[in-house]
């Protein structure tokens, strides 16, 4: 099926029964949401929008403009430009959300206030957390955090994206770039892939004589036979990718040296893309709704199992099947923005269903997909049925694949951000 923004909208907005308001104390119940992301935003927006006026909604989101991670790699690539990924919140705004440029650096559960590093405290009923990822620090021996400019992870887009996009453009010809990709779980599943994809795609058109190397500790990855026959198809001879099995879990880098070592050979490299093990957002960690790397939550509603008034979505949540994906983040958020709304207002609360897609560019008009629908089990949020891409494709399916991912793009910004 062809996706739109027209039907993606569509398909995800249900026509909900009219709010009413208990009784609270102090007026209209409280939600704050921490994170204007893909499910942030989204949480903020439906609440407040089906809600209509019933509920106070603040988003607190440090960043003016929302650079989305989704279709990143394809600016990487040539397909588009910065000012394509970038998103303003004034939509949110419009719409009834309070928007709040701050950052959340505190979290008391018990008083049910949040504090922001400008001073505010604010008072909540209901706290939902969608707060990215961060980064385990020397999870690659010799990066941390320090050595992000010399050796990028772009893996949070804005200034990240744009360095390792100027780094390409300066490699010397026939030079070396080499990415260090992240060990399960992680943000995007495919998403290092289509950027070695994106890199390749640049350095065939501007750098020919250039190789990448891709020091992986995972035996494999999503999508790898789509993507290596991609590679062999579109980019012969330019990709070696080193596996668990050849010692791509055995690496350390030397960002002053400019120097990568897999399985004790260390190789000079011009660039080097390390994408370190990931973590939930720091605040999940602050409001001590963390076991562990990422934050428990229960299916039903994207509670926490910490605290039923605390919610995490996306990336740093722990929820079972759902990989963490923008889409995935969009489609649990509308989840919680059902149940949020429900437990204040006493409007009707749905069953949860969630699904997600995740597209690949490989090379132009060479476009892949994976993707699944799910349900909420009393263990987790667990896979019902899915669908991939095929190896073989032909050129017309590939394409219509890529239009399919830029009908997608423009109905899930739409759908967070108004």
């Amino acid at each position: 099926m062809t996706l739109n923004r027209r039907m993606f909208m569509g398909a995800t907005a249900a026509a909900l029964a009219a709010p009413v308001v208990l009784a609270d104390g102090h007026g209209k119940p409280r939600v704050i949401v921490i994170g204007g992301g893909a499910g942030g935003a989204t949480a903020a927006r439906y609440i407040a929008k089906d809600s209509k006026g019933a509920v106070d909604v603040t988003l607190i989101e440090p960043t003016r403009t929302y650079y989305t991670c989704f279709f990143s790699n394809l600016y990487l690539g040539g397909f588009k430009q910065m000012s394509d990924l970038g998103h303003s919140y004034g939509g949110l705004a419009a719409n009834g959300v309070n928007v709040v440029h701050d950052w959340a650096v505190g979290v008391d559960r018990d008083t049910k206030t949040v504090t922001l590093a400008g001073g505010a405290s604010i008072k909540y009923d209901k706290l939902i957390l969608s707060p990215g990822i961060d980064f385990v620090d020397m999870s690659v021996p010799g990066w941390d955090i320090t050595t992000q400019n010399a050796m990028p992870h772009a893996y949070k887009a804005g200034s990240q994206t744009e360095l390792l996009k100027a780094q390409l453009m300066a490699m010397p010809e026939g030079g070396v770039f080499a990415m260090v990709a992240p060990p399960n779980p992680y943000r995007c599943p495919p998403g290092p892939y289509e950027r070695i994809s994106m890199v390749a795609h640049y350095l065939k058109n501007n750098n020919p004589t250039a190789k990448i190397i891709v020091a992986d500790p995972k035996p494999k990855f999503s999508k790898m036979g789509l993507f290596q026959e991609g590679w062999a198809n579109h980019y012969e001879g330019m990709v070696d990718w080193i596996g668990e099995d050849f010692g791509g879990g055995n690496v350390s880098v030397d960002a002053s040296a400019m120097t990568v070592t897999i399985d004790g050979e260390e190789t000079k490299v011009d660039v080097c893309n390390v994408i370190p093990a990931m973590k939930a957002g720091r605040i999940a960690d602050i409001a001590s709704v963390t076991d562990g790397n990422w934050a428990p939550v229960n299916a039903a509603d994207m509670s926490t199992k910490a605290d039923p008034d605390v919610y995490v979505l996306g990336d740093a949540s722990q929820q079972g099947d759902m990989p963490k994906s923008g889409f995935s983040a969009n489609s649990q958020a509308k989840v919680c923005a059902n149940a949020v709304r429900g437990a204040l207002t006493g409007s009707k609360v749905f069953p949860a269903k969630f699904s997600n897609t995740c597209w690949s560019l490989i090379a132009a008009d060479d476009g892949v997909k994976v993707g699944a629908t799910y349900e909420a089990t009393p263990d987790k949020i667990a896979k019902v049925d899915g669908f991939i891409s095929q190896t073989g494709e032909s050129a017309d399916v590939r394409k219509a694949t890529y239009q399919e991912s830029e009908g997608w793009y423009s109905g899930i910004t739409a759908d967070m951000l108004g």
